[in-house]
């Protein structure tokens, strides 16, 4: 049983340990550890036993909502602000009043956190060239970190205000999704959907071949481009793994004109690699921002036996187009991982 918590204020609560640290004279700061405050806006000043003093909860909880933010553990050190006081806090406020129990808050604090990881990578290899030009140029500071710390004042806080925006818009967007996909009313994380994924041909020996740079351009490019076209049919992309993307539609159609879309921007292009696609319809569990179930599976072995810019679909994904239009070919039976012989389908428009 978990030890028992401390009832709590709706206000994060500011003890002796954040009154200590607030009035504490900050040391004279290394420059990396300017980049760190400018971001943070506060210094690593309390250990997680006074988080845990200051918010009322055990030390348990406080280590598990830390891991569960992707962080390791700090045993003794001074590694926490008051702002991670605070988040806490704010966090304990709807665990208290219900709306959620401590488990849901941790499973949700684990979704911010791998969310926020990625985020904050691709944000800081985005601007890391925009420091560059910025110290080659006219506004050159005399140090790279000076131009960081300029581009941070800059640029955070709209960049903030923009994160709160696309989360509203995205969260409207999955509750929508859960209706318009037909999500079981026994079960609200099981949906019907057709399962895509594309995947370029030979990447890893291409790699080979490339430097880094070009790699990274490669995998940008394979990217943004599927991005575009699985938005424009109103799919999403649930995860990229550099040489593949792995997408959902509400229909079967939908998923097949985002494939075409994918084999026109990608394999017809001569600077790019060729493409495989497969797609695959039935119920998937949605769990942790990711999806779970056979059809997942089956579009990701399908394209293993997909010819180059070609897209091949299951029975049940070719049993959903509406036969006046479009017309099928049974491919020969073939050993699929995990399915044994499956016959794969080639579709076409009538």
């Amino acid at each position: 049983m978990a030890p028992e918590r401390t009832p709590k204020q709706s206000k994060p609560r500011r003890g002796k340990a954040a009154g200590k640290a607030a009035g504490k004279a900050a040391p004279k700061a290394r420059p990396g550890e300017q980049l760190d405050h400018a971001i943070l806006r506060s210094r690593p000043e309390l250990s997680a036993l006074e988080v845990a003093a200051e918010t009322g909860i055990t030390i348990d909880e406080t280590r598990r909502l830390w891991r569960a933010l992707g962080f390791p553990e700090f045993v003794g050190e001074k590694a926490y602000t008051a702002a991670d006081v605070e988040a806490v806090a704010t966090l304990m406020t709807f665990v208290d009043s219900g709306a959620v129990d401590f488990d849901t808050a941790v499973n949700l604090t684990r979704g911010v956190g791998q969310t926020m990881a990625r985020l904050a990578d691709w944000e800081v290899s985005a601007l890391v060239s925009r420091v560059e030009e910025m110290e080659a140029g006219e506004e050159a500071t005399g140090s790279r970190i000076g131009s960081a710390l300029r581009l941070i004042d800059e640029v955070n806080p709209p960049f903030e205000r923009l994160l709160v925006y696309a989360w509203r818009r995205h969260l409207a967007a999955a509750v929508a999704r859960i209706e318009a996909m037909g999500a079981k009313d026994e079960d609200l994380h099981t949906i019907d959907v057709t399962v895509g994924f594309a995947d370029l041909v030979s990447f890893t020996a291409l790699s080979n071949t490339l430097d880094r740079d070009e790699i990274g351009d490669l995998v940008e490019v394979f990217e943004s481009r599927c991005q575009d076209v699985v938005a424009r049919y109103g799919g999403r992309i649930i995860k990229s793994l550099g040489d593949s993307v792995l997408f959902v539609t509400s229909g079967a159609e939908d998923g097949i004109a985002v494939a075409e879309g994918i084999i026109n921007v990608i394999g017809r292009d001569s600077k790019m690699p060729d493409v495989r696609l497969g797609l695959a319809s039935g119920p998937v569990v949605q769990r942790l921002g990711d999806i779970f179930g056979p059809p997942v599976n089956m579009a990701a072995r399908l394209t293993a036996v997909a010819r180059r810019n070609r897209l091949i679909v299951d029975q049940n994904t070719a049993d959903l187009l509406p036969a006046t239009e479009w017309e099928n070919r049974r491919l020969p039976a073939r050993p699929v991982r995990g399915f044994g012989l499956v016959e794969p389908v080639a579709v076409r428009r009538r």
